[in-house]
């Protein structure tokens, strides 16, 4: 907003009451300036405008209560907690509090008036609430304040009463109203009327989110505006390296893959700098793709860097590049940051020197001290995994170089139009010949002894297996599966198996041992976190059990499910979900367990649970939206683009002024 709203862009520190200390907590969510604040904008309201008689109180309600408090007690159940009962004349409520200190129970005893907000349940000794946000009093409280409460996105030490006082500083400000930017509308969201209908405010929402969408839009434009005066080294068709490995594969490449294949490498002929999206399901065969793609850029003795999101995947490709590309004469190295300081710096020299025409590698790739002799093309698995100042590190050790991104992330269409605008994008549609549909069974926990019998079953006939769990270790404010213990379980249960155990905290080293133990059979039974969504591959093995399915996402739960099934053996799936579900839960434990499609998987979770883990491959490390939720307002993105093209074309004065509104600070200018 700078540039259309110099008088009101101020430093945080400028609004009373921001100090050091508060500064660093602002800024720990994004807060820097007072349009930083602006933009952050509630998730939800709260209606506190009246209060509700403690007779009239319902389970599940969100309520304010009043009352007198009656008697404070220290109750020790399960957990310490600190009890305080209220009353009103009609009825009884306890506030329950399971951390608390001394000045907080001495502030709450007998006859205090006590103002309360909170979601009713019912407790051991009927109605509470649980560390509602409430105010004491000497004497009777103060009359209600009409309008409704706004509730922040926040932080360790940033409560919703010092956001609040904060956003009510944002009123006294200077706002401009040049060029129609939002900032009444802005305003208005951070303070509601109380005559405003939640329609009416879902309506100022989706006119913002239009603007929002459309601002993005054009960002995206504007890189493909700027790449386009760009240039870079033209890889035309030279040795033919690529017919032969065609020949050597040893299987044919799908319809699919031979059309990306040939919209990769015409992109490559021409001195544009590429920038292509390959999307492709689990197992669709991106990675041979980018392998003709290396060739091309060989074959000019220019090089390649292929950057992965983990040491295993980059192992991984590390070998299958070496299996294709090292037959046709082209050199392949490893650089990862577990490998011993003498080979690393072998390594670098070979890449520096121009010897390696192909290296693979983790973010190792982009530290200042590995130099390309003349990298041309870049090509990243899994992009959504590295942040875009990673990404441009790696580009920038090449002159603009061509750069390809895959990912097995399925996107809508409708988001790829305003979220790739600036990428050219191939679909790989199709899978390869043989692969089977994996059996997706949905069970309950209570039927877990059969599910151990269902892999011991599996494993005495030779195959291997995953058992997926949400946590490491076991915790106590959530009631989920971890992965220690149930590896000690399963390797209790089945005494005459192997049982690995592989998790996130573990060194790269470490990970890499145990996925190496397991590739080549030395374990039976992997019991892992979520690390292994990505590119591991061992075709033995054919049987992954899920547990707490209801917790995930559907398009990870997909990507999981396709780590099995890379064999000749029929694979099957079992989502171990915990009783009871919610509708929305078996509604989307339904749409895996009917569909191996993963875009219409991702259609599905943009729709029962909202774009933030499809949008993980563009806004990592980039803009994430302040207020467009493309659960409900993906509607909007093909107005968004058509309007943004008209602006590009008409309205020059109201594209700069989008910008300054809805641009992240660090975005620079834009040149459209």
């Amino acid at each position: 907003m700078t540039a259309g709203n110099p008088g009101a862009d101020l430093p945080v520190t400028s609004l009373r009451g921001v100090g050091p200390s508060l500064k660093t907590t602002l800024e720990r969510i994004g807060i820097f300036r007072t349009t930083d604040l602006l933009l952050h904008l509630p998730t939800r309201y709260q209606d506190r405008s009246h209060v509700t008689n403690l007779g009239q109180i319902e389970a599940d309600q969100e309520c304010l209560v009043r009352g007198r408090v009656v008697t404070t007690k220290v109750s020790f159940g399960r957990k310490r907690s600190l009890l305080v009962t209220i009353e009103d004349g009609s009825g009884y409520l306890g506030l329950r509090f399971f951390h608390f200190s001394r000045r907080q129970q001495a502030g709450l005893q007998t006859g205090t008036q006590v103002q309360a907000f909170g979601e009713i349940r019912f407790g051991p000794s009927g109605f509470e609430m649980i560390h509602p946000d409430y105010r004491a009093f000497d004497s009777d409280p103060p009359t209600l304040e009409a309008g409704l409460t706004p509730i922040y996105p926040t932080t360790k030490g940033l409560g919703q009463n010092r956001l609040r006082s904060l956003t009510a500083q944002l009123e006294k400000l200077p706002w401009s109203t040049d060029h129609g930017t939002p900032y009444a509308d802005l305003l208005l969201l951070h303070k509601p009327s109380a005559e405003m209908t939640a329609t009416e405010i879902a309506s100022v929402q989706e006119r913002l989110a239009k603007d929002e969408l459309t601002a993005y839009y054009l960002i995206m434009r504007g890189r493909q505006l700027e790449r386009q005066r760009q240039a870079t080294t033209a890889l035309p068709r030279a040795q033919q390296l690529g017919r032969q490995l065609l020949n050597n594969l040893g299987f044919q490449l799908t319809g699919a893959q031979r059309r990306v294949v040939r919209e990769v490498l015409e992109d490559l002929e021409t001195k544009q700098p590429m920038l292509r999206l390959v999307q492709g399901d689990v197992g669709s065969g991106k990675t041979v793709v980018a392998a003709f793609a290396a060739i091309r850029a060989a074959e000019h003795f220019t090089q390649t860097a292929i950057m992965a999101p983990t040491e295993i995947l980059a192992e991984q490709h590390y070998v299958n590049f070496s299996r294709w590309l090292s037959p046709l004469g082209i050199s392949v190295v490893l650089l990862t940051g577990s490998q011993p300081a003498k080979e690393r710096r072998q390594v670098t020299t070979q890449i520096s020197s121009g010897e390696a025409l192909v290296a693979v590698g983790t973010h190792a790739l982009f530290q200042q001290h590995v130099s390309f002799a003349k990298l041309a093309l870049t090509i990243i698995d899994e992009q959504h995994r590295f942040g875009v100042h990673q990404r441009m590190a790696l580009r920038n050790k090449g002159l603009v170089p061509h750069q390809l991104v895959m990912t097995a992330t399925p996107i809508p269409r409708t988001l790829t139009m305003a979220l790739y605008a600036d990428m050219a994008v191939s679909l790989i549609d199709e899978l390869p010949r043989g692969r089977q549909a994996i059996d997706t069974r949905v069970v309950a926990d209570s039927r877990r002894a059969e599910v151990v019998s269902r892999l011991r079953d599996s494993l005495a006939k030779g195959g291997q297996a995953y058992w997926v769990c949400p946590l490491i270790e076991k915790s106590d404010h959530l009631d989920l599966a971890d992965a220690e213990s149930t590896a000690t379980a399963i390797a209790e249960a089945l005494p005459e198996h192997r049982v690995g155990l592989l998790h996130g905290r573990m060194s790269s080293a470490k990970k890499a041992d145990v996925m190496q133990s397991f590739s080549a059979g030395e374990l039976d039974v992997l019991v892992a976190t979520t690390v292994i969504e990505v590119g591991v591959d061992v075709a033995n093995a054919n049987l992954m059990i899920i547990e707490n399915p209801e917790r995930m996402g559907l398009t990870q739960l997909h990507q999981l499910r396709g780590r099995v099934g890379r064999g000749d053996t029929r694979a099957s799936c079992i989502l171990l979900y915990k009783s009871p579900l919610g509708a929305n839960a078996k509604a989307r434990l339904q749409v895996i367990r009917d569909s191996q499609d993963g875009f219409y998987i991702a259609e599905q979770d943009l729709n029962l649970r909202g774009g933030g883990e499809l949008l993980g491959t563009r806004q990592t490390g980039e803009q994430s939206f302040r207020l467009a939720d493309l659960r409900k307002h993906a509607h909007l993105i093909p107005e968004a683009v058509a309007r943004g093209d008209e602006l590009l074309r008409s309205a020059p004065q109201s594209v700069q002024a989008l910008l300054d509104a809805w641009a992240p600070a660090d975005t620079g200018h834009i040149s459209v």
